[in-house]
């Protein structure tokens, strides 16, 4: 048999084994008939039955094109994730393999990398200007699954993959090159090894909201935190057949169906909540979250479809040339960018030079957080009336002004002048110093004594006074909890002998605090609230912002008003203003009863404006978790999009010179932890609270790794350096009141 027809039957069996596989025993009708026609015709020609077998193949692929053709008429999305998680797949090398005209692979190779799942390379693109060639430069960030290379580990980035990408997003920065990233993940590997999976893909968030280089991000497998650690960009692009999702179709489904370790989901259960997920790239161009769609062949593409290559190429020019000319000043720049969205238009011959200057750069960063800042606008309930919100617009923009003129003018003149009065009082000292030096020399023995015990006051550390008086637990709050008239058992009884503590004791003057070994039992979020701000100075703000179901999830409207109803809450964030012993400051509050803490647009837009509001007033930001299970998986891309947004509003805040602290208590997981939380340069936790990306039982099921009981412990948190210190709940007051006395820069109104 001839080789030529040998290699066209296996890439027909390849097809056949493909459309198999990801339509997963469904439209067996169409799938018998290919395979009874390709075997038919591969025992014919190994017998030396066809005459003209070159013919008879065309005939054969031209079948197998059109039942491709009527089978991707119906693709579900679960379809689609299966397609994006086959081997045949085209992956990140075959994109730099055809996509660019060259490229060096840097930070190691293949499975001799720090970590194989994630490729970086250098590669360039040439461009033809008249009878000129042009090279342009780029830098290539992506997860590279392979083609089952077990060593790629699927795609799944190890944090010290994501400090690499981040690594070389620097150095594209220096050098001033765009950026082109490729999203091909079902999600991080969740572990905490230094530097930490969540800490790691937050400090990515926080360093590309102010890249100062054009991005483009394009979306093949999108999972989660791991998708948003490479793909903050200026330009969001995503293949057709591709997802970009907040959970897995099987994690929604596990925890949907309420299943115990071990126990697997039905297929039609992982169906329904892939497609009430609204995961396709349809949905995420209704949404807004991606700029654009590259169609894909029939059933995906796959490593032989050479078109589609040519195709991705001229979107990837088309995005970063959009992105060039949107910041760039030039009176020809209208009428390129409308010649570039034509589609006939072949961009190889059309040459825009890539460099930015420094105005350019900083027009880019500011409409890149812009862009962040603006989604998920109308995936919450806002009740706010509207004569409310004129009277807080007008009020705002009162506010702008007048911070202007108090902090820009009045307050910046008032610093540069006591500067100098500073400096002229110091130098007139020390004049001052060496002309009566001479006269003011004191005998040693005339010099004045110090008390003994002033000497031991100085010299001898502090420690825990139960006796003292402001250690005697006079709490404004006490939980109700209090009330109970039982004997509560410390977990700790059996390590450290803790007797049984008396109820009203423990929850009332203890502070829910063990007496013997210092353990910590969860309290309500408003005992902190009333314990550690000054008295009457807590004004809500936003309360009127109500989570909502914007995917219309089944079953999600009737949990979310017994959440309202139980908690007489309308989200899981709650947003004010309060003092601290005099200090103005705002708090975003995430309460671990509402729906587990976790974080859908209607919380994101809350901690948003709260961020935006203290960056006008110059107030300090205080991010207390009273626990947090992660993004709302009920919500989709409208929740999992805040981990980029709410990390944008930080990033411009801290930019601003603000002072934002976060505090950890009970359990803090996932996205949240992953991004505007982690990024943090001050976090805290309370004792006996845990935090990380993911839980025990996400770990074992994901890698196989049976973890030690105290992994996420606060304690263990900080010796990998992700928190800057635990504090005991009695103290968190003081702690607090420390912190803003000792940390923050000068741009605060108290400074």
């Amino acid at each position: 048999m001839d080789n030529t027809i040998e290699k066209r039957i296996q890439s027909l069996n390849d097809r056949l084994s493909y459309t198999r596989d990801i339509f997963a025993g469904k439209h067996e009708d169409s799938i018998r008939l290919l395979d009874e026609k390709l075997t038919e015709f591969t025992t014919r020609v190994r017998n030396g039955e066809v005459e003209d077998p070159h013919t008879e193949i065309v005939s054969l692929e031209d079948l197998f094109v059109f039942v491709e053709k009527r089978l991707e008429k119906l693709i579900t999305p679960m379809d689609r994730v299966r397609i994006v998680r086959h081997p045949q797949r085209i992956c990140l090398r075959d994109i730099l393999e055809n996509v660019y005209d060259n490229f060096t692979e840097v930070g190691g190779q293949d499975e001799h990398s720090l970590d194989p799942s994630m490729l970086i390379a250098r590669a360039v693109i040439t461009r033809r200007r008249g009878k000129k060639m042009h090279t342009q430069s780029v830098m290539v960030i992506g997860q590279e699954k392979g083609h089952g290379e077990e060593f790629r580990n699927g795609g799944s980035v190890k944090p010290w993959g994501n400090s690499k990408a981040l690594q070389y997003m620097k150095v594209a920065e220096t050098e001033g090159i765009p950026i082109h990233t490729y999203v091909f993940t079902p999600g991080s590997f969740p572990i905490e090894d230094t530097p930490g999976a969540a800490q790691q893909i937050a400090k990515n968030l926080y360093e590309m909201a102010g890249l100062t280089v054009p991005m483009v991000a394009v979306f093949s497998e999108g999972g989660s935190g791991g998708a948003e650690a490479i793909s903050l960009a200026d330009r969001r692009l995503m293949l057709s057949h591709g997802y970009y999702s907040v959970i897995s179709p099987e994690g929604a489904a596990a925890i949907e169906g309420r299943l115990k370790p071990g126990q697997r989901a039905t297929p039609e259960l992982i169906e329904r909540c892939a497609t009430q997920l609204h995961i396709t790239a349809e949905d995420n161009l209704q949404f807004g979250y991606i700029d654009r769609v590259i169609q894909e062949p029939s059933l995906g593409a796959r490593p032989y479809h050479y078109d589609f290559f040519r195709t991705l190429r001229q979107e990837i020019i088309r995005a970063t040339d959009e992105t060039v000319l949107s910041v760039r000043s030039g009176m020809f720049r209208g009428a390129l960018l409308r010649r570039m969205s034509r589609d006939d238009i072949n961009l190889d011959e059309m040459y825009i030079r890539w460099h930015l200057s420094q105005g350019a750069r900083e027009r880019l960063v500011l409409r890149r957080q812009k862009k962040f800042l603006r989604l998920s606008r109308g995936a919450y309930i806002d009740r706010r009336p509207f004569l409310n919100k004129m009277r807080n617009s007008m009020r705002e923009s009162w506010g702008n002004i007048s911070a202007r003129i108090k902090y820009a003018l009045i307050t910046k003149h008032q610093r540069k002048f006591a500067y100098l009065m500073d400096e002229m009082t110091s130098e007139m000292h020390l004049l001052k110093r060496r002309l009566t030096a001479p006269f003011c020399r004191i005998p040693r023995d005339q010099r004045p004594s110090i008390e003994p015990e002033t000497v031991r006051n100085l010299t001898t550390l502090s420690d825990w006074d139960e006796e003292s008086e402001s250690r005697k637990g006079k709490w404004t709050y006490i939980s109700p909890r209090a009330k109970e008239d039982r004997a509560i058992t410390c977990p700790n009884a059996g390590t450290h002998g803790c007797l049984d503590l008396w109820s009203p004791d423990l929850y009332g003057e203890f502070a829910g605090v063990c007496t013997w070994c210092g353990h910590h039992f969860p309290m309500e979020y408003q005992w902190f609230v009333k314990n550690v701000f000054d008295e009457d100075s807590v004004r809500e703000f936003n309360g009127e912002v109500e989570a909502s179901n914007p995917l219309q999830f089944e079953g999600f409207d009737a949990r979310l008003a017994e959440a309202r109803e139980r908690t007489k809450l309308k989200s899981g964030c709650i947003t004010f203003e309060a003092k601290l012993d005099g200090t103005k400051m705002i708090v975003a509050l995430f309460a671990g009863t509402f729906r587990g803490g976790s974080v859908g647009s209607a919380e994101g837009t809350k901690f948003v404006e709260a961020a935006e509001l203290a960056m006008k007033k110059r107030y300090p930001l205080l991010a207390y978790v009273h626990g947090t299970a992660g993004i709302r998986l009920q919500e989709g891309t409208h929740g999992v999009i805040q981990m980029p947004r709410c990390t944008v509003a930080v990033r411009r805040y801290i930019n601003a010179g603000g002072l934002y602290t976060v505090l950890y208590d009970t359990n803090s997981y996932a996205g949240p932890v992953a991004s505007f939380l982690g990024c943090s340069p001050y976090q805290y936790a309370m004792r006996s609270s845990n935090l990380g990306f993911a839980g025990r039982g996400v770990i074992k099921e994901t890698t196989g790794i049976d973890i030690e009981p105290h992994y996420h412990s606060a304690y263990k948190a900080l010796a990998r350096g992700h928190i800057q210190g635990v504090w005991d709940r009695r103290e968190a007051r003081a702690n607090l009141k420390q912190v803003l006395l000792t940390m923050g820069g000068r741009n605060l109104y108290y400074r």
